[in-house]
């Protein structure tokens, strides 16, 4: 006889990282999430140089965390991988409420959802899922989601919404064939009303064209 898998429902916890003060001169509040082997802590960092009076920082913690290279001194953790996808991502959906609700984010603030690396699909997915109204959508060096279909992005209002995908011309993990795959998904789910903001540089995130994009 074959072994059965099985699953059960708990409690758990996990951390989240805020930057800056919310309060009533924020105009932008960022929801960032990281890529694969980052720690919020430290991936909080490359916005250190947006206003601090105008925005504040949420940076979510993918929650399973690893040693890196196996050296078993430096920690870094990942949102997803291909084993129980849906399931993961449905854990991630809730502990990504929690953080809004306990965030009470204020009705003047402007919502920017951003994306880097591994931490562009569960952006998309989250934004997807919970039809959030954002005013800004960043998709920084990393692919959508292949089950994502352009009626999960209508509720979008593209006059509202700005959708800017940014990557480094000499990103070794977008080639030119997934790049040629991946702007085909982006006019199909945005419309074509995504914008390609392309710069000198690997798979890496730049402070400065952070702080170019709002």
């Amino acid at each position: 006889m074959s072994p059965s898998e099985k699953s059960v429902q708990y409690t758990t916890q996990n951390t989240y990282l805020t930057h800056n003060s919310l309060n009533e001169k924020t105009k932008n509040v960022w929801l960032v999430f990281h890529g694969i082997g980052y720690l919020s802590r430290y991936f909080a960092k490359y916005f250190a140089g947006l206003d601090p009076e105008e925005n504040y920082i949420i940076v979510p913690q993918a929650p399973s965390k690893y040693y890196l290279k196996n050296e078993y001194k430096y920690v870094g953790a990942s949102w997803l991988t291909k084993e129980n996808t849906a399931m993961e991502m449905e854990n991630v959906l809730r502990y990504m409420d929690a953080v809004l609700e306990a965030e009470q984010l204020p009705s003047h603030t402007n919502l920017v959802l951003f994306g880097f690396s591994q931490g562009v699909s569960v952006a998309t997915r989250f934004l997807s899922r919970r039809k959030l109204l954002c005013k800004l959508l960043i998709l920084y060096a990393g692919g959508i989601p292949n089950e994502l279909k352009k009626e999960d992005f209508y509720f979008l209002d593209f006059e509202k919404t700005q959708i800017k995908v940014v990557y480094g011309d000499k990103d070794e993990y977008l080639t030119a064939e997934r790049l040629t795959s991946e702007k085909i998904k982006l006019d199909v789910l945005f419309q074509g009303k995504a914008e390609v903001v392309m710069f000198e540089g690997g798979h890496e995130v730049k402070p400065e064209i952070i702080q170019g994009l709002v």
